[in-house]
């Protein structure tokens, strides 16, 4: 049984679609041979008919109805005329053929056909024989009472054998067509299917070598074309996968290093020599905080690497996701204000297209409004802008500012102006965010100092 299935259910698609073919060509000649056959069937009855009645008329046209006896006139063709044929004076039997006694089934038909008058025909069986009568009335001369009737008889076992010939002829065409179907359709579909298979194999090629070809450039069918961009995709994502791996990779071991180090020389330093109590607390604090500081790190990259991984290319609206950080940040208790404006500075109506996805922007984002956040004195503004080709976005909060001697460390990791100025923080955040716009195309850096507070400009391309 499960043999059957699978052979009814090939397992390839070149397989289905030449059973497919295979089928609907089946079904296609099965109408068209029944039709082809009823038609030739009654072609054959119709010219039967038209047999049998030519040689009725014939016969009748050697039948004298004009004296008191009825008299059939002798023809060069008598014998032929006279196989098979019966006629009758009213119901009496004037004339028979020979092969026909009277009693038998024909005769009996005929003499019914003749009894009921008119031109009629109909089919008598005679043992195995299927014989057709037909019936055709010979009036007397000027319309009198007296008329005879001729009928005529016609084997048609030679009819039904052209009819059987012409459906073993068409059942056995069909079959050769049906061999013939499934040829042409498994090979015409390999042959369509065989760039596909190649486009199959060199995408696996290059996704494990991180290759930098591509299907796009090549001309193809509409169909394959359309394949080739969504596997140029693939690979696409591939390489940025692994691309992201290897960054991850090397980002974990830059930023461990330093905390890394640092554990490594207490543990050193502290055995060179004997150390008191409060040099033996000084170290473990130092150790302590080194390992935490690690574990900070390798969360914020994993999580960050989580969320990248499930990047996709695309564009954001900037004002709903300003508003939308604003929104959350609000809890805090500082003011976040938002605003868009144009290249002139004046408030716009339109909105700015940033080109990224609205999850990379307000992860870009969220690292400098939580920095402002922390510092800011009164409120914090943000300002959506759209120059030639990109989106600026300004992040301004009133607080003390950027100590002049650290902003050239503003943007390294785990680096931070006052450790001990009581916030909370890793000196992770602000490198995060310009790692993410960088791969985005853009920048993100501290601009210009006001008068109070600092600017963080986050450059992106347009959408």
């Amino acid at each position: 049984m499960r043999l059957l299935r699978a052979a009814a259910r090939p397992a390839t698609l070149r397989g289905r679609l030449s059973l497919l073919a295979v089928v609907t060509a089946a079904f296609v000649m099965a109408v068209f041979t029944i039709a082809f056959n009823a038609f030739v069937h009654q072609h054959l009855a119709r010219q039967a008919d038209d047999l049998l009645r030519a040689r009725g008329s014939a016969i009748a046209a050697t039948v004298d109805t004009g004296g008191p006896v009825l008299r059939v006139l002798e023809t060069p063709q008598e014998d032929l005329l006279d196989a098979n044929a019966w006629i009758y004076q009213g119901a009496s039997l004037v004339e028979q053929p020979p092969s026909a006694p009277p009693d038998s089934p024909i005769t009996r038909e005929a003499a019914r056909l003749a009894a009921q008058g008119g031109a009629r025909c109909t089919t008598a069986s005679h043992g195995a024989v299927d014989v057709r009568l037909c019936s055709r009335q010979v009036p007397s001369p000027g319309g009198g009472p007296r008329t005879a009737t001729v009928v005529t008889a016609l084997d048609l076992a030679p009819y039904r054998a052209s009819g059987d010939t012409l459906m073993l002829a068409s059942l056995a065409l069909d079959a050769v067509m049906l061999a013939c179907t499934y040829g042409v359709t498994r090979l015409a579909v390999g042959r369509a299917l065989r760039p596909v298979r190649t486009m199959t194999d060199q995408a696996a090629r290059w996704s494990a070598t991180a290759s930098e070809e591509r299907f796009s450039g090549v001309p193809r069918p509409a169909e394959l074309a359309r394949l080739g961009a969504s596997l140029d995709a693939f690979l696409d994502r591939i390489r940025a996968a692994l691309r992201h791996e290897q960054q991850l990779t090397s980002e974990l071991s830059h930023e461990l290093r330093n905390p890394l180090a640092t554990i490594v020389a207490e543990l050193d330093w502290w055995q060179a020599r004997p150390r008191g109590e409060d040099e033996t607390l000084a170290a473990q604090r130092a150790i302590r905080d080194s390992a935490r500081t690690m574990q900070t790190i390798c969360d914020t990259l994993l999580a960050e690497a989580r969320e990248d991984a499930r990047r996709t290319p695309g564009t954001a609206a900037v004002l709903p996701v300003l508003k939308a950080l604003a929104a959350r940040a609000g809890q805090a208790g500082v003011p976040v204000r938002v605003l868009a404006v144009g290249e002139d500075g004046e408030p716009i109506d339109g909105e700015p297209i940033a080109g990224v996805p609205a999850a990379v922007l307000e992860r870009i984002l969220s690292p400098l409004l939580d920095n402002a956040l922390r510092y800011a004195a009164t409120a914090v503004h943000i300002r959506a802008s759209r120059e030639p080709g990109r989106v600026r976005i300004e992040v301004v909060d009133d607080g003390p500012g950027v100590p002049d001697g650290f902003r050239a460390h503003l943007f390294q990791p785990g680096r931070q102006a006052d450790p001990g100025d009581g916030h909370d923080g890793a000196g992770l955040g602000l490198p995060l965010a310009r790692r993410l716009a960088r791969s985005a195309g853009g920048e993100a850096e501290l601009g210009e100092p006001g008068d109070k507070g600092a600017v963080f400009v986050v450059t992106l391309p347009a959408g």
